[in-house]
């Protein structure tokens, strides 16, 4: 079983992340249908509580809540919120908890308040990113989208390329993928790696080149520009230079070889424009399979006792 809460991938063993995907593949049969709505959650109600701005987590999100007939509150802590006015965390969580919200889905500039917000409310919560600390859902629908093409993840040779110490997906997809028997490399430049990441059970190189005729997925990362308080490489260009995949690069991959992106997108950075829109590209397949996979997690959650046919 999954929980009470999703709060971090390390509480998911392969047994758990198996049922979550297999749970939604049933689950985005029902996009298919006339009436895209199950009445599983009918009469709950999620709140999606975003304090970082955020357009494919929390459409996501709130789409998926919908397809289950749940109400959905969208709170954004903008100049429009009690935020605004000083409120606290903690005392937006006991409002919300009075309420009577059923779930709670939080995103947050700290890492670790998904963990708090728990301690505060009986409510379910679901962590959609906490600072640089993890962001357990984008990993799920990656894992989901992997396991589409290639129908077993096990052994696998995935590299995870670019700015990894900012990154959230990048924890979490680590720990999800070798959880799931694949083997990973971390690969970017020493400043954007760190120190801990040797203890992630993850290979860890500064060269992508050698590693690109045997990856099976090159997963590369945004170069997140709004989290650097420092001059982590030199620029843009070298970056894009070293570690950007351009169409040079991907023509050295496997045939069958996959190309990953979480969004949003620098093209021409750790990005080329011919890649991202290239047909190994599947970047718009892990937004479509985000839908699903957040269903399975609501239903799971929430509401399995009721039959996925209803």
């Amino acid at each position: 079983m999954i929980g009470k809460h999703l709060l971090s991938m390390n509480q998911l063993t392969a047994h758990d992340i198996t049922q979550i995907l297999d749970t939604a593949e049933s689950l985005r049969r029902v996009t298919d249908r006339p009436i895209k709505k199950l009445p599983t959650l009918r009469g709950r109600t999620v709140c999606n509580l975003f304090y970082e701005a955020s357009t494919r987590t929390r459409i996501s999100f709130e789409l998926a809540a919908k397809r289950l007939s749940a109400d959905v509150i969208n709170f954004s802590a903008d100049s429009r919120s009690s935020v605004a006015k000083g409120e606290s965390f903690k005392d937006t969580a006991w409002t919300l908890e009075a309420m009577g919200v059923d779930a709670i889905i939080v995103r947050h500039g700290s890492s670790g308040a998904p963990h708090q917000l728990a301690q505060w409310v009986d409510a379910h919560v679901i962590n959609a990113g906490d600072g640089a600390h993890e962001h357990p859902t984008q990993a799920l629908l990656d894992l989901f989208s992997i396991r589409e093409r290639f129908k077993e993840i096990e052994g696998l040779k995935v590299a995870i390329v670019g700015d990894i110490i900012h990154s959230r997906v990048a924890r979490s997809n680590v720990k999800g993928l070798i959880t799931m028997g694949a083997e990973v490399t971390l690969v970017g430049p020493a400043t954007l790696i760190p120190r801990e990441a040797a203890s992630w059970g993850a290979t860890i190189t500064h060269q992508l080149d050698p590693l690109l005729e045997d990856l099976d997925v090159c997963y590369l990362l945004r170069v997140q520009k709004e989290r650097q308080n420092e001059q982590l490489f030199p620029s843009l260009r070298e970056y894009a230079n070293l570690w950007g995949l351009d169409a040079r690069r991907m023509s050295k991959m496997k045939a069958d070889a996959l190309v990953m992106h979480p969004g949003p997108m620098n093209r021409g950075v750790e990005i080329a424009a011919e890649v991202s829109e290239s047909p190994r590209s599947i970047i718009l397949d892990q937004v479509a399979n985000g839908l699903a996979v957040r269903m399975s997690l609501l239903y799971l959650m929430l509401g399995s006792n009721e039959g996925i046919d209803a």
